[in-house]
């Protein structure tokens, strides 16, 4: 008896293991989904300056690596691929990138996943790097110029900060210079006044002092008229104060006209004779007191031609010369006594004080 051949088996259907779109495999309980390969037909119009190209003689990547790259490069050159979750696949815009080597194209992405050989149509990537590449030649060109031009700036405001520094530098170097000029201008013009006022100051002393000795020259003028000299035809010998073992009093109390006896000895000024006669070792003596109370002592006369309380005028004859008493040859010897004082003083100062020159 014939058998029957047992029945063929459904021919297996091999599992479809596709790619998502996305990261990762899809899960069990999702369905079957057919993958998607962008079309010409379903490919959106980009406006702009993208454009849409049919990738030709090129398989899609097999790696979803290469797709985030080319995502990356497409949103880092200005452009965006969008999805809308649960509406109809849209399509994405890449740009061509004919600078990168060994980046295959994205056509082919799902070619490996075993659908019939049919070729996938994608958009080139083709100017992915085109933006990158032009963007790092103008960074390569612009940015020494844009490093000149801040070096250029940067330098600039140095020198102007420079110039401004040395001219403020120069500025107050002239300031210090205009104020050690003005300071030394005050300072000079200060001592010229100080000079001018010193020698303004000694002419006027020198006039005053001019004019002083003039009043006193008129002065002594004037009293020499009213005094005169005891004698005449002398030298003197001993002057007042003069030491010696002579005077009783250790020193000399008068000054000596030395002159031959017998000459005559005269009133030196007008007055009243207080006193005239012997008187020990001035010998023979005169005292004349003048109208203020100065006592006139003449001694050592030989004679006495006046006497007491005679009065008599300037140049009236009251003597002679001679050499009586303690002495060592004839003279006058003449003492003045303010105020009829014990002591006396210098004759000599006395008689130029009224005009008179011993």
């Amino acid at each position: 008896m014939a058998s029957n051949p047992p029945a063929s088996e459904a021919p297996s259907v091999p599992s479809r293991r596709t790619e998502s779109f996305a990261y990762g495999d899809r899960h069990p309980d999702e369905g079957p989904w057919e993958e998607w390969n962008p079309t010409e037909d379903s490919l959106r119009p980009v406006r702009g300056r993208h454009r849409v190209a049919k990738q030709r003689g090129g398989g899609l990547a097999r790696s979803s690596t290469v797709l985030g790259v080319g995502v990356m490069a497409a949103v880092g050159a200005g452009g965006m691929a969008s999805a809308n979750t649960g509406k109809p696949p849209v399509s994405i815009s890449l740009p061509d990138v004919p600078a990168l080597q060994g980046l295959p194209a994205v056509g082919g992405l799902f070619e490996a996943s075993g659908h019939d050989g049919q070729e996938g149509s994608a958009t080139a990537l083709s100017d992915v790097a085109e933006t990158p590449a032009r963007s790092a030649a103008t960074t390569a060109h612009t940015a020494p110029d844009a490093g000149e031009a801040l070096r250029n700036r940067i330098m600039a405001q140095a020198e102007q900060q420079q110039a401004q520094a040395e001219a403020g530098a120069r500025a107050a170097t002239e300031a210090a210079a205009v104020r050690k000029a003005v300071r030394q201008a005050e300072e000079a013009a200060a001592q010229a006044k100080k000079e001018a006022e010193a020698k303004a100051a000694a002419a006027k002393k020198k006039a005053e002092e001019q004019a002083r000795k003039e009043a006193e020259a008129a002065r002594l003028a004037a009293l020499a008229k009213q005094y005169t000299l005891p004698t005449s035809s002398y030298t003197l010998t001993s002057t007042f104060g003069q030491a010696g073992s002579m005077w009783s009093s250790g020193h000399h109390t008068g000054l000596d006209f030395a002159a031959p006896t017998g000459t005559l000895i005269k009133a030196v000024h007008s007055g009243t004779v207080t006193e005239a006669g012997w008187a020990g070792a001035y010998g023979y003596r005169t005292i004349l007191t003048l109208d203020d109370g100065t006592e006139l002592w003449f001694c050592h006369q030989s004679s006495i031609s006046v006497a007491a309380g005679q009065k008599v005028s300037t140049g009236e004859v009251i003597g002679r010369v001679g050499a009586t008493g303690n002495v060592t040859g004839p003279h006058l010897h003449l003492e003045v006594h303010p105020d009829g004082q014990a002591a006396g003083i210098d004759p000599m100062a006395w008689l130029q004080s009224k005009g008179l020159t011993p």
